[in-house]
């Protein structure tokens, strides 16, 4: 990685082009969940169609996507800090649009499967290079409000999704009852009408102009001079078994320490699957974890500095670990809520859609931007104000949880829903904002990558699998199949929020003297 600093003097006021980029931002990430959610309108047709169970479905909607989207993320995050970030994330809406469309052609969970990984590929993208742009065009103070401006676009998305899915699909059966062109049926059309814009979104995404790295530091920090000959090396860090051989030319105690995690998470696989039955989730997740334990251990070798301020920074874990279970329970809710309506309340799916898609997109969006507000404005008076933020929307969700998934009244599980999605969307600015002041400025991507893989990795690739597994075994069977209690799966999730309130606590304690610390920390590592 390239040493040399030009001196600049920071920029202390987003330009009015910077709103511009963010406004671009925002459609992109709006169009991201679109996409990545709206499986969730479309399951109950997806698991009749192909005969699957919840824990079936929370796989296609958690793992089979978060493994790729979180493992990708890593050399992408890394590609971020060393190239043209606009160019990356055109390339990436490009590849996620058409896996989407591409998803409208699968025939069985295997082949929805692949095409739900590709989506993650291609949308691990997105949010390293956003970050690492927002970063660049708006001032430390103003930092929190854009990241939360841009990540409106998670509940706009989540909550259009909805809406698509359910109109597409109803559209598509009343015209085609016995399924349309290539016998394609309603849920396999709605994919491919979202899919589609994405193609047209990314030349325009391709226009924007790419700041100076660094700007908003005072600084001008040049990536590496072989971005693209670094990517593949990074990705040959966590694809097994080159993983193997990258460990190997550490050294011999690298090399065993290595095969021993290995060893650790095939057993750990080897025990869930005896336990749950469901093969492809732990698998996915066993090579996932020991994925980016590799990864970490070459970044250790190979850049100290980063990996001190992210893997050896208690703080930065423990916000991300934090994070990660309000995200936990953020996508279970997110994604089950409209199965739950439509499967335990018996709502008719055209409301639902419309009611839960509006109460989605209206509560993420002001939750996101209150929450980016308060964050910055604590920060001014407490260096670790935007913690208390994330504990927040750890905590306030737990009582509209409970009220929200007890009762047969539609109004207020309705109401509950909203109230759960906006104490919940709070937390994620103050989050984001928090591991990025937490890094120099040239490890942006790889931070936001990392903060990613508790989001994905511990939140999306558990959240909704966890719901429908303990829907599962909490279920009975009718007629010889099995009909789970997703109840008692939403319910669950409640548990989770004093293990994210611990970890935050010790956060909030830490993150004031490690941001104070970074420049020292990273001097020490290099």
């Amino acid at each position: 990685m390239a040493d040399e600093t030009r001196s600049l003097a920071p920029q202390e006021q987003a330009q009015p082009y910077a709103w511009y980029v963010l406004g671009v931002l925002v459609l992109v990430y709006t169009l991201n969940f679109i996409d990545r959610q709206i499986v969730s309108i479309l399951a109950v047709d997806i698991k009749k169609d192909f005969g699957l169970t919840d824990s079936d479905v929370g796989f296609l909607a958690g793992a089979a996507f978060a493994v790729f989207y979180a493992l990708f993320g890593i050399p992408l995050g890394r590609l971020a800090d060393n190239w043209r970030r606009v160019r990356l994330l055109t390339l990436g809406l490009a590849l996620w649009s058409a896996m989407t469309a591409l998803s409208g052609f699968a025939h069985n969970k295997l082949t929805l499967s692949l095409a739900r990984a590709g989506v993650g590929v291609g949308e691990a993208t997105a949010s390293p290079t956003a970050y690492s742009l927002i970063s660049d065009y708006f001032p430390k103070r103003k930092k929190a409000t854009a990241l939360a401006i841009y990540s409106s676009g998670i509940y706009i998305g989540g909550g259009v999704s909805l809406f698509l899915g359910a109109r597409i699909g109803q559209e598509w059966n009343l015209a085609y009852p016995g399924g349309g062109p290539f016998g394609l049926v309603g849920w396999q059309a709605a994919f491919l009408v979202v899919g589609i814009p994405g193609l047209l979104l990314a030349l325009w995404v391709a226009t924007l102009r790419e700041p100076l790295r660094g700007a908003m530091d005072g600084g001008d920090k040049p990536g590496s001079p072989h971005p693209i000959a670094d990517f593949f090396y990074d990705l040959s860090t966590i694809v097994p078994p080159f993983t193997v051989w990258r460990a190997a030319q550490r050294g011999s105690a690298a090399l065993a320490i290595n095969l021993a995690a290995a060893a650790i998470v095939v057993l750990f696989a080897y025990v869930m699957i005896r336990l749950t039955g469901n093969r492809q989730q732990w698998i996915a997740v066993g090579v996932g974890y020991y994925a980016v334990f590799s990864w970490a251990g070459t970044l250790r070798h190979t850049d100290p500095a980063t990996y001190r301020l992210i893997w050896g920074t208690p703080a930065f874990l423990t916000t991300t670990l934090g994070y990660g279970l309000v995200s936990l329970v953020a996508y279970a809710i997110g994604f089950w809520a409209a199965p739950y309506a439509e499967t335990v309340l018996h709502l008719p799916k055209q409301e639902l859609a419309l009611v839960l898609g509006a109460n989605g997109a209206i509560a993420g969006f002001l939750g996101v931007i209150i929450g980016g507000a308060a964050a910055d404005a604590l920060r001014k008076r407490n260096p670790a104000g935007r913690i208390l933020v994330i504990i927040f929307g750890a905590i306030a969700p737990v009582v509209p949880i409970w009220i929200g998934y007890t009762t047969a009244n539609s109004l207020v599980f309705y109401a509950m829903n909203f109230l759960a999605g906006m104490f919940g969307a709070t937390a994620l600015g103050a989050a984001a904002a928090t591991t990025q002041d937490l890094v120099l400025p040239r490890m942006r991507g790889t931070a936001t990558a990392s903060f990613f893989l508790g989001t994905t990795l511990v939140g999306l690739s558990f959240g909704s699998y966890l719901v429908g597994q303990i829907s599962d075994l909490a279920g009975v069977k009718v007629n010889g199949k099995l009909v789970g209690d997703l109840r008692t799966g939403i319910l669950a999730l409640i548990g989770l929020a004093p293990v994210a309130l611990a970890l935050l606590i010790h956060a909030y304690k830490a993150v004031p003297e490690a941001e104070a610390s970074l420049t020292e920390r990273a001097g020490e590592a290099a």
